[in-house]
């Protein structure tokens, strides 16, 4: 891993190997190379120094008089930094221990051992799911996003820390969990046997009225790259339209994101990221030397779409490219660095909020579709309602937006 990576996927993305708290995140998780050092080391101050002085002091007090003898110096180190995020009061900056850093190093590289869901920690402690991956075995078993996860073979989640939540759901291939899932009033028990999760990033597929149906579940290291390749093979059939589907997608790598968008969109921004008070906004573009410029476009997005699908579907909407459908997205406009500390583990660290190119943040509450279409029923008989409206979309028939209904205040 570079000494730096830089994610914007996803509320802290836990995949549980289901994997790590990615994120995720994205994630993901949600990576790219940073190009420069944001955070470069420096000597303490003499101020801070004397901020630190009694963290210091606790520490030999307790190693000279503490009454349970031996200390465990890495629960105290892993304690004291974890207790220093939490005063930020925000998700998605978290400290990952060497396990967990390592979980977050394969989910990037492609593969991992696990249930395959990508899952974050909400503020009252819940550990909900943000997306089932595809063809994994939380998928098979029918978890969904917005599903929250209760427990894990008897062991309360609610309130744990998400890396450790996923360390009691993750395990090797072959061998199984029980989860007690809270779905609206509903709770039930599901056995999911794990498995080795491979993820394939993109896949494309031409479907009626000759249109392109492009898929893409995350962007990973080698999604743009397979991405290409994958949509010049199909622009070579002249398709009528293109549908970039990222429902369930919770996002990933920067880069990634950045460079796919040069296929679709010409010279201009793709999104905006704001340092804070005092520091450049850093402007990310197309150069319009893409090979799907031109082809009428629809985007799919669902409320597990996150982070660098929502940077795609934000910068397609912003700048009139296409079509947003679905339903209103996750909503996670933050962008992490992933940072590897000396003990083998892991610092993520907000650096920064992304905006769409036309100054909007959706950071919590989501980008807002175009036409809106109910999710599709889960059960045995299936229809893809979403993407039969987007196909219709592009042969030219009507397609009815239904909004959600709204909320009452109080519910």
């Amino acid at each position: 891993m570079n000494e730096q990576s830089q994610s914007i996927k996803v509320p802290f993305f836990v995949v549980i190997f289901v994997a790590l708290a990615f994120t995720g995140g994205y994630v993901f998780g949600q990576s790219p190379v940073a190009p420069f050092n944001v955070f470069p080391s420096r000597a303490l101050s003499a101020t801070d120094q004397e901020a630190f002085d009694p963290l210091f002091e606790v520490w030999n007090i307790l190693e000279g008089r503490y009454l349970r003898q031996p200390l465990d110096e890495t629960i105290l180190v892993e304690g004291a930094i974890n207790g220093m995020l939490e005063t930020l009061e925000d998700e998605h900056t978290r400290y990952l221990s060497p396990e967990a850093q390592s979980i977050a190093n394969e989910r990037i590289d492609g593969s991992f051992q696990g249930i395959g869901a990508v899952v974050e920690s909400t503020e009252d402690g819940s550990v909900i799911i943000v997306s089932p991956i595809e063809g994994s075995p939380a998928e098979a078993a029918g978890l969904r996003t917005g599903d929250i996860l209760r427990e894990a073979d008897g062991v309360d989640l609610t309130g744990m820390d998400i890396s450790a939540a996923a360390a009691l759901v993750r395990g090797p291939a072959g061998t199984a969990v029980n989860l007690l899932i809270e779905r609206g009033e509903e709770s039930f028990i599901v056995e999911i046997i794990r498995d080795v999760i491979m993820l394939e990033s993109v896949r494309g597929e031409i479907v009626e009225g000759n249109i392109i149906h492009l898929r893409i579940s995350q962007f990973g290291s080698t999604t743009a790259e397979d991405m290409t390749r994958i949509l010049g093979e199909l622009m070579e059939q002249n398709p009528e339209g293109l549908i970039i589907d990222v429902r369930s997608n919770p996002g990933g790598l920067l880069d990634a994101v950045v460079s796919m968008s040069d296929e679709f969109l010409d010279e201009g921004l793709v999104l905006l990221q704001n340092f804070g008070p005092d520091r450049d906004i850093e402007e990310h573009v197309t150069t319009a030397e893409g090979i799907a410029l031109d082809i009428p476009i629809v985007v799919l997005i669902d409320e597990g779409s996150a982070s660098a699908s929502e940077v795609l579907a934000g910068a397609i909407q912003d700048r009139e490219r296409g079509v947003l459908m679905g339903q209103t997205s996750f909503g996670k406009g933050t962008v992490q660095n992933w940072i590897p500390l000396s003990n083998g583990g892991g610092f993520r660290v907000t650096i920064a909020e992304w905006l769409t190119p036309e100054n909007n943040s959706i950071d919590k509450n989501g980008l807002t579709p175009d036409i809106f279409i109910p999710l599709p029923d889960l059960d045995e008989e299936f229809e893809d309602t979403q993407l039969q409206a987007a196909i219709d979309y592009l042969q030219g028939e009507e397609v009815i937006s239904i909004p959600p209904e709204p909320v009452e205040e109080g519910e």
